[in-house]
Formats: C-alpha cells, sequence, structure tokens
C-alpha cells in the first residue's frame, strides 16, 4: 500500500513535469569542471546556491537532473557524468591513492563504454578528457589550486562542454537512456506494486534525507538475513519490485525530503505528507495547522479555512482551491541504522485528516494565563512536555512521537506512555504547566476513566463540581495561597514539600495542612482581616465537599484529578486578581 501510494504519486508529480523521468533523478552538485575539444580542463566554477537553513544562509550545492546514481557499499562503482573526485580526478582526502585510482579508471572504462559509439563532440571531449587526465597531477593543476581542498571534500562534479553541461547533449542522454533501459540484472517477476510483469530490482534506490539515518541513504526495503528469505530467494527478489516500481516509489520519496514542503520531524519520527493529486497547498496547510509550521494566513483566519474544511466545504488557501474530499497519505519513518522503520502509514480524505486534528486541539484547550491564552500546542511541544527540558538529551522515549501523531490523525486514543510521561515530569518537578493540565484533560476525554469524572475535565474552574479528588487539589491550591498571603515572598511553599505525597496520600497529609492553614490565617488576620474571611470562606464551601474526610490514598487517575482540581483553583485566583 505505502509503495503504491508512492509510485502513484511519483506519476503524479512526473505529469506535472516535477520529476524526471526513469533512469534520471536530482543530485547536489558543487563544481562544473569545463574542458575544450581535446578534453583538457580549463577552469573549475562553483555551482553552489545560497539557500535558507533555519535562520541562516548557507551555500549548498545546486540540485540538477542527471543519470540515477548507483547504489554503493564497498565496492567501486561510477556514476555517468557525475561523481566525486575520487571517480572523476582520480584523488580525495581519503589517503587511498590505491583505490582512488581504482575508482578513476573504472568510471573512465564505463564511460568508454557508453560514449565510444557516439560522434557528438561533447562525447569524444569527454573520453579524450578520461584519456589524457594524470591524477598524479591534480594538486599542481591551475584551475584546481584554489578549489582543491573543497573538491576532495566528497564534493559532487559535473562536466561542461562550450555552452552547455555534458547531460543536456542529446546524443549523450539517448546513449545512457538506451543503456539504463536495457539493463536486465534480475529475473523477470509479477512486480508486487504495479501487477505487471517486469525486471525485478535486486536492491532498491536508497532514501536520503531521513532524520537520524545514514547520510549516504537508507533503504526502505531489504533483506539481509537468511531469516528474511524464503524459497531459495536472495535480497529484494523476495518481495518482487520491479525496476520502475523501485525508481518510482524512491523519487517520490527523495523528492518529499528533499523539497521539504511535506516534511516534518517530531522526536524521532520524520513525517511525510502528500495530496494524492500533487496540491502544495494542501500540504502547507497540513503542515501550518498541525505542526505549526509558518503560513501565510492569520490564526484567524487559518482557523476560518480550517472550519469550512471540517464542514466539508472546499476552501482557497494560497490563491489554490483545496477539496476536503481529496486522498491524502502520511507517512512516518524512523531510522534504524541502514534502514527505515515505518512507525505509521495513514490513508484519508483531507478534511477527515483536518477534522481529526481539530478534534484534537479542542480536547486540550484549557485556561491559561493571560500572557499563554492563545498558546498553539503543535505535537512536538505537546511532546516536550514529558522531557526534563534540563537534561543534555530533551528527545521524547523513542516510538511516543508516532505512538501520539497516530492518535491525533486517526482520532483514536491517546497512548498510556503519553500520560505515564507527563505525570512523571509533574511529580519529580511539582508544576503543573498550562501544557501539562492540557495533556490530562485530553487524555482522559479521548479514554474516559470512572475516577475521572467529566465534570473534572472542564476549561476553566468547575465550582459546582464534588469530585473528591478535584475538590482536594482545589483545597491545596488554597492552603497555597494562604501560606503566600501571610508570608510574602516566601521561597519554599507547601507545594515545594507536599505536593506529591498530598496527592497520592492525601489522609496524612491534609490535617498536617490544615493546621499549618490555621497558623497562616491567624497571622493574616493580623495583618489583612478581609483577606482572611475570603480565604476561611473558600475552605469553608471546600470542606462541607469533603466533609472533613479525606481518603487515605488516590489512585492515579485521582491524582490527575487533583492535579486539574489544583490547576485550575489556581489560574482562578490569577484570573481575579487582573480582573482588580
Amino acid at each position: 500500500m505505502i509503495l503504491q501510494a508512492l509510485t502513484q504519486y511519483y506519476e503524479t508529480l512526473a505529469a506535472q513535469e516535477k520529476l524526471d523521468r526513469p533512469g534520471w533523478s536530482k543530485a547536489g552538485i558543487s563544481y562544473a569542471l569545463y574542458i575544450d575539444d581535446d578534453g583538457a580542463l580549463e577552469r573549475v566554477v562553483s555551482l553552489k546556491e545560497e539557500q535558507d537553513r533555519g535562520k541562516k544562509k548557507v551555500l549548498a550545492p545546486r540540485p540538477m537532473s542527471l543519470p540515477a546514481p548507483v547504489k554503493r557499499s564497498s565496492g567501486v562503482a561510477p556514476n555517468f557524468l557525475w561523481d566525486n573526485s575520487s571517480y572523476i580526478l582520480g584523488i580525495d582526502e581519503k589517503g587511498k591513492p590505491k583505490r582512488s585510482m581504482e575508482c578513476f579508471e573504472s568510471c573512465r572504462a564505463f564511460h568508454h563504454r557508453l560514449l565510444d559509439p557516439i560522434g557528438s563532440p561533447g562525447a569524444r571531449a569527454l573520453l579524450a578528457f578520461f584519456d589524457h587526465w594524470d591524477p598524479a597531477c591534480v594538486r599542481e593543476h591551475p584551475a584546481l589550486a584554489d578549489k582543491l581542498e573543497d573538491l576532495l571534500a566528497s564534493a559532487n562534479l559535473v562536466f561542461r562542454y562550450k555552452s552547455q553541461f555534458l547531460q543536456e547533449d542529446p546524443l549523450i542522454r539517448q546513449a545512457w537512456q538506451d543503456f539504463y533501459d536495457a539493463v536486465e540484472d534480475g529475473p523477470e517477476r509479477v512486480c508486487l506494486v504495479t501487477g505487471k510483469k517486469g525486471t525485478a530490482e535486486a536492491v532498491h534506490p536508497s532514501i536520503k534525507g531521513v532524520a537520524g539515518a545514514q547520510s549516504s541513504g537508507a533503504a526502505l526495503v531489504s533483506f539481509n538475513a537468511p531469516a528474511f528469505c524464503s524459497y531459495g530467494q536472495e535480497q529484494n527478489f523476495n518481495a518482487p519490485v520491479s525496476k520502475y516500481a523501485a525508481f518510482a516509489y524512491t523519487s517520490a520519496l527523495n523528492y518529499l525530503l528533499g523539497e521539504r514542503r511535506g516534511v516534518q520531524r517530531v522526536g524521532d519520527t520524520t513525517v511525510l505528507f502528500w495530496a494524492e493529486d500533487g496540491s502544495a497547498a494542501s500540504q502547507d496547510l497540513f503542515a501550518g495547522y498541525t505542526f505549526g509550521a509558518p503560513v501565510p494566513y492569520e490564526a484567524k483566519d487559518l482557523q476560518e479555512k480550517v472550519k469550512s474544511l471540517c464542514q466539508g466545504i472546499p476552501t482557497r488557501f494560497d490563491e489554490f482551491q483545496l477539496d476536503p474530499d481529496m486522498t491524502f497519505y502520511v507517512l512516518g519513518l524512523s531510522p534504524n541504522a541502514a534502514r527505515l522503520s515505518v512507525r505509521f502509514f495513514l490513508r484519508n480524505s483531507f478534511g477527515n485528516f483536518v477534522r481529526s486534528v481539530q478534534a484534537h486541539y479542542e480536547r486540550l484547550e484549557i485556561v491559561r494565563p493571560s500572557y499563554a491564552k492563545n498558546e498553539f500546542l503543535p505535537p512536538w511541544k505537546l511532546l516536550g512536555e514529558t522531557v526534563n527540558q534540563n537534561s543534555r538529551d530533551k528527545a521524547p522515549v523513542p516510538g511516543l512521537p508516532g505512538e501520539v501523531l497516530r492518535a491525533i490523525l486517526n482520532n483514536t486514543s491517546y497512548p498510556a506512555t503519553l500520560l505515564n510521561g507527563t505525570e512523571l515530569r509533574i511529580r519529580a518537578e511539582r508544576d503543573i504547566t498550562p501544557n501539562r493540565a492540557a495533556i490530562l484533560k485530553a487524555y482522559y476525554l479521548k479514554d474516559p476513566h470512572t475516577d475521572v469524572p467529566k465534570e473534572v475535565l472542564t476549561v476553566s474552574l468547575n465550582p459546582n463540581c464534588t469530585d473528591i479528588p478535584y475538590t482536594l487539589g482545589r483545597l491545596f491550591s488554597v492552603y497555597e495561597a494562604i501560606q503566600s498571603a501571610a508570608n510574602p515572598g516566601i521561597k519554599a511553599t507547601i507545594k515545594d514539600r507536599f505536593f506529591n505525597s498530598a496527592a497520592a496520600t492525601p489522609g496524612t497529609i491534609f490535617p498536617i495542612l490544615g493546621s499549618l492553614a490555621q497558623k497562616h490565617l491567624r497571622k493574616l488576620r493580623g495583618d489583612n482581616p478581609g483577606l482572611s474571611v475570603f480565604y476561611e470562606k473558600q475552605i469553608l464551601d471546600l470542606s462541607g465537599i469533603l466533609h472533613e474526610t479525606y481518603p487515605p490514598r488516590l489512585s492515579l487517575p485521582q491524582q490527575g484529578s487533583f492535579q486539574l482540581g489544583y490547576y485550575h483553583q489556581t489560574q482562578a485566583r490569577y484570573e481575579k486578581k487582573e480582573e482588580k
């Protein structure tokens, strides 16, 4: 299903002339070698372009459409018309001159094999270059002197003859295409992707750009041990995919990863998303609304467009019409050495995906301090609440990002690991941030529990709620406020000393807290009698709900109610101060 969707996406992009035909692909090129009729190297010109990388601009290789690269492991295998300095110049900085010479000789023989029958002037000039070039003289060549260090550092090189790059020469292009189409290095099989007979690809092209994977590329489909093989088949013949389909799905993946428009990273998961019709506007809206990526609209305008899509009404986004019924795909990939792990693969209408994300954000709605009323909580920020922000490694637990994203996009229950991670941070830091409170509320709204009644899961304080753990959390907040009012500027409050134990074993802790509160109230009566009466009335109201009985211990869900009660009561106290 994944390969079929990607192959279909390739065909859509190829029809829109965004991707090359089989046998060609994009490669990053750093330098062009200018040669004359005799194959002599005249000059070397940098092709690097200025690109945005975060907040900085950097020089990066120019992407060019070139003959498809070979897949290398440890052997010697040249590319056609382009490659690094080992193959093109016969020298590199790895300190292995014998291997570099083997690479150069292999590259020369390969180009002779393809270009000897061609009468093109460019082909003759290139063959003359390979015949006359002496790798021993590289360091002394005047055209290379000022760029030698960068040239030898794995930079890709391409050839230019007179007014054009050699890959633009029609005769040379045809020679490569004939060679590529004629190569049959595998048995004929029925392709599992297209359903047609064709030459099965033994080793699929590499996928480059997945965060954490090898920079040289990783495999999505791979068989590398006898345990994965059957019926005597080797490599990818165990799951035959035709040469065309292997090229198509890898080209589509590399396009997504290179173009970056439909890519987001959440923890260890690289998330790719695309529309069946190749619409870039749908990717932009999905990235902006789901992951908080920049969009050319204010938050209010974006919400209006989302509202229309949720209602099944087509809407315009950046001058393009978005259809809520359009088929949309989301793929999550994680690195696994030289291979890729599929975290999830989802297929649905674009409108349904947007509705699921909208429902997720509605569950996360909770009262916030005035400085963060409209704070956006994309998945990466939500997962950050499960991590110690003072640690060196701020990555969430492996696998958790994929589980959370799957739950959001499918509109299903959140993973228990999200709740556990959030609770661990609350206990460790004795602090319920707005985001953590939002996670507790969203988790129990989607996965109801008898110990967390619905009247607890409100956006703001619910004064009519009679749930005991929720009321205990409210009472703890009142006790903290009394202590702070009686001792202005106090550094360590009862929250720092008793919060976790009060949530877990209220029967033991609350009698102690009540006694402390009475002492603080006596002091407050002398300093601020009106405030003392205000707090005494709150204690009386909450004690009426509790009937002066405290449960000996609270379960994990009940502790969630306690924490929400504390958070709601605290935010209500701050709101009243702001109103005054």
